[in-house]
């Protein structure tokens, strides 16, 4: 293994040990009893690796998983992360944005983004959605009781993941460069300390 290898598996492993607090382990998901079909696959090194593309993947999935069930989302994130080849442990982290301590707000919030949503769809075909909901009581019923808070939190989820890969992406290249211009520096830095060095 090459040196910048060995620095990279450090960086990742103290990454993964920063949120090891909350993180599931490798061997917690491959041994759980509604992931047993597919544990073998959770001990694939490539789900559990921090790099460009598992990190926004893992991000998104966690985000649209923790939105769009409010029960057993980490194992909706799980499942989602091995078609996706997103980072397990991370997708299984972001989940927790809604948890039963953040819920109600997030009740409330998807209920507004659902009436947002759905008025600015009625007003757009000329009030034909609310016609419609007058005409067949039942639909409007479903709608007015879960039906929208259920629509806002489709939304949520949709639009959460989207940003939460952009925002992901731009932050991880932010990072890696970060990351180079200070190897850069160092290099620089004892590059010059050795032609001190040869000059004396």
């Amino acid at each position: 293994m090459s040196r910048n290898s060995r620095i990279q598996a450090r960086r990742k492993k103290r990454l993964a040990r920063r949120f090891g607090l909350r993180m599931p382990t490798r061997e917690e998901m491959a041994g759980n009893k509604y992931l047993a079909p597919i544990a073998h696959r959770f001990l694939s090194p490539e789900l559990w690796r921090f790099t460009r593309r598992s990190v926004p993947r893992g991000v998104a999935l966690g985000l649209f998983a923790g939105f769009i069930v409010p029960l057993g989302q980490i194992f909706l994130a799980a499942f989602l992360a091995l078609p996706a080849r997103a980072n397990v442990p991370l997708a299984a982290l972001v989940t927790f944005v809604t948890n039963p301590f953040t819920l109600p707000f997030w009740l409330v919030v998807a209920n507004k983004v659902g009436h947002f949503v759905l008025n600015l769809d009625a007003a757009m075909v000329g009030g034909a959605a609310g016609h419609l909901a007058s005409d067949r009581g039942i639909l409007a019923d479903w709608f007015a009781m879960a039906g929208i808070t259920a629509f806002g939190f489709v939304v949520l989820a949709i639009v959460s993941a989207g940003l939460g890969y952009v925002v992901s992406s731009f932050a991880w290249r932010v990072i890696v460069m970060r990351k180079r211009r200070r190897r850069l520096v160092a290099m620089e830095r004892r590059l010059n300390q050795r032609l001190r060095g040869d000059g004396t």
